[in-house]
């Protein structure tokens, strides 16, 4: 089965190719020009045994909103494009990671209907900027953006955490263990996992 999305997107703000295997090994190359948000995306390849590629170009020098909402719609959008049909994929999963001091829950359904719901998260995260270039501020916008272009019904949960750093870590790493379990084969089901037979 060959499970591979390649996405291409250009706009007036940002240049974007987002390629993933989700049937691969955790191997990434990531450039965007933001160093955290790559290194987030490393992770989201790592933890998901996903191999990914994403090149992106944007205005990072007005902001870095656009270019990182930009890879997370395209992200999405190659997500989709691998499923395919979802015939005999497990569909729902869900992860708890802890980073320090930090906890973090995410669970989700390949569902065909976006929704996210994106809780916990400590103030301070809506003041925050990592590395003095990666606003906090963005996850839930990252998050939503990636489940909207996905299909997929998201819920990101924040039960401890201080450091956002850390925080930020534990959701990015929670999704991509819950989007690995949610898209595995699952050898007993031949079809598509809804009474609906679509998803």
């Amino acid at each position: 089965m060959n499970r591979i999305g390649r996405v291409e997107r250009t706009t007036k703000e940002s240049k974007v190719l987002v390629e993933i295997d989700l049937d691969g090994t955790g191997s990434t190359e990531i450039e965007t020009g933001v160093p955290f948000y790559d290194h987030m995306l490393e992770s989201f390849g790592k933890h998901g045994a996903f191999d990914l590629t994403v090149r992106a170009c944007g205005d990072v020098h007005i902001d870095v909103h656009h270019t990182v909402e930009d890879v997370a719609i395209v992200l999405g959008q190659a997500v989709r494009q691998a499923l395919g049909d979802k015939k005999g994929i497990r569909r729902f999963g869900d992860a708890w990671i802890p980073m320090d001091e930090a906890l973090a829950q995410a669970v989700v359904d390949v569902s065909g209907r976006p929704y996210t719901v994106h809780t916990g998260e400590p103030d301070v995260m809506q003041g925050f900027v990592v590395g003095g270039h990666y606003p906090t501020v963005l996850n839930r916008h990252v998050f939503e953006s990636l489940a909207f272009h996905g299909h997929l019904a998201l819920h990101v949960r924040v039960l401890d955490g201080r450091d956002p750093h850390h925080v930020t870590e534990a959701e990015y790493k929670a999704i991509a263990r819950a989007l690995r379990a949610a898209v595995e084969p699952d050898p007993r089901i031949t079809g598509i996992a809804s009474t609906k037979g679509t998803l």
